[in-house]
């Protein structure tokens, strides 16, 4: 049980670096590759401000997808299976 606990964590990190990785990849080779860049944003926009008079919260949640992050997710999960 300790093992699929560890295989979780493994699993979630290696799909935030594939993430991160594409999404950067996706920005440097955007200018020859365009169509790495293709995306839509997910999220709060604008965010949300709930005052309280005491003290403001500020609520917000943005993601930027585009192709190249998806790509980075799907090798990230072949480097997984792999594993």
């Amino acid at each position: 049980m300790k093992t699929s606990y560890r295989s979780t964590w493994i699993f979630l990190l290696l799909i935030l670096v594939g993430i991160v990785v594409g999404g950067i990849l996706g920005e440097v080779l955007g200018q020859e590759l365009s169509f790495l860049n293709k995306g839509y944003q997910i999220g709060l926009k604008p965010p949300f401000t709930l005052d309280l008079n005491v003290m403001q919260l500020t609520f917000g949640f943005l993601i930027d997808v585009n192709v190249a992050s998806v790509l980075g997710i799907l090798i990230a999960i072949l480097i997984f299976r792999k594993m």
